[in-house]
C-alpha cells in the first residue's frame, strides 16, 4: 500500500492497527502472472441513474449507494481499459434479476433488494461489458457462490484477481474471501470500490488488507499490472 493515508486511518488507531502488525497481519500477498478483473455488481440498482445524494440516490433504488458509486465508476472504467488493452479478462458478477423465489434469508435481512425496478438491473453504461466478455448472473454475495466462476478462472489459467464494484462489505468482501480460500491472489483498488458507508468501507478495506488481498489506490494497482504486462511481453519476445 502507498504511503500515503489509507482510507481506513481515520477509523481504525494505531493501536489497532499495531496490534494487527505485531501478530504479522497485513503483509504484501503478492500477485500471479494471468490475472483477471472481476467488476462486480455495477449496476444502476447499486448507484442510481446519476449523481446524487446518498438520501436521494436510496429513494429511487434502496440499494444505491449514490455519490460514492459514482465516484468510483471513472477508476473503474480506468482498470476494464488496461485489461482489455492487455488482452486479460474482464468479468462481470452482476446481481441477478428477483424472482419470488428468491425471497430468502437474504431477502428477510434486506427487503429492498425485492423492489428494484428493471431498469435498476441494467450495466451502468460507463463500465458496461462488451459483446464476448463474461457475464455471471449471481443470487448471493460471493461472485464465486453458485455460479461457474472458479471453474472458468481455473480453466482460463487466472492465477490473480482484481476486484471493482461493491459493495465493499458485502459482495467484493465476500468474493475476496472466497478467492483467498481457492488460492487466487488478489487485488483490491481502494477507490474501485464502494460501500453505501464510508465507516464500512473503511474497516472492511483494513480488514481485507489484513488478511486476504493486497489493498491499494488504483493508481498503484496499474502501475504494479504496467509492471506485469511489461514483463509478460519481455518473456514473450
Amino acid at each position: 500500500m502507498s504511503m500515503r493515508e489509507r482510507p481506513w486511518d481515520h477509523v481504525i488507531s494505531p493501536e489497532e492497527q499495531e496490534i494487527y502488525a505485531l501478530g504479522g497481519l497485513g503483509g504484501a500477498g503478492g500477485f500471479g502472472r494471468r490475472p483477471a478483473l472481476l467488476v462486480i455488481d455495477v449496476q444502476y440498482r447499486s448507484v442510481g441513474d446519476r449523481p446524487m445524494s446518498i438520501k436521494e440516490a436510496i429513494r429511487q433504488y434502496p440499494t444505491s449507494c449514490g455519490e460514492a458509486g459514482w465516484a468510483a465508476i471513472g477508476q473503474i472504467a480506468t482498470l476494464i481499459e488496461m485489461f482489455r488493452r492487455s488482452g486479460w479478462p474482464v468479468i462481470f458478477p452482476h446481481v441477478a434479476r428477483k424472482q419470488t423465489h428468491d425471497q430468502g434469508a437474504f431477502a428477510a435481512k434486506m427487503p429492498g433488494i425485492m423492489q428494484i425496478p428493471e431498469a435498476g438491473y441494467d450495466f451502468v453504461r460507463e463500465v458496461a461489458p462488451q459483446q464476448g466478455e463474461l457475464c455471471l448472473p449471481k443470487t448471493q454475495a460471493s461472485s464465486f457462490f453458485g455460479t461457474p466462476l472458479a471453474g472458468y478462472l481455473i480453466g482460463a489459467g487466472i492465477d490473480s484477481l482484481v476486484f471493482a464494484g461493491c459493495t465493499t462489505s458485502g459482495c467484493i468482501r465476500a468474493s475476496v474471501v472466497d478467492a483467498c480460500a481457492l488460492n487466487f491472489k488478489s487485488m483490491v483498488p481502494s477507490d474501485a470500490v464502494f460501500d453505501r458507508s464510508p465507516t464500512s468501507h473503511a474497516v472492511n478495506l483494513f480488514d481485507i488488507a489484513s488478511k486476504y488481498a493486497d489493498v491499494m489506490p488504483t493508481s498503484d494497482a496499474i502501475d504494479r499490472l504496467k509492471a506485469l504486462n511489461d514483463t509478460t511481453l519481455r518473456v514473450r519476445s
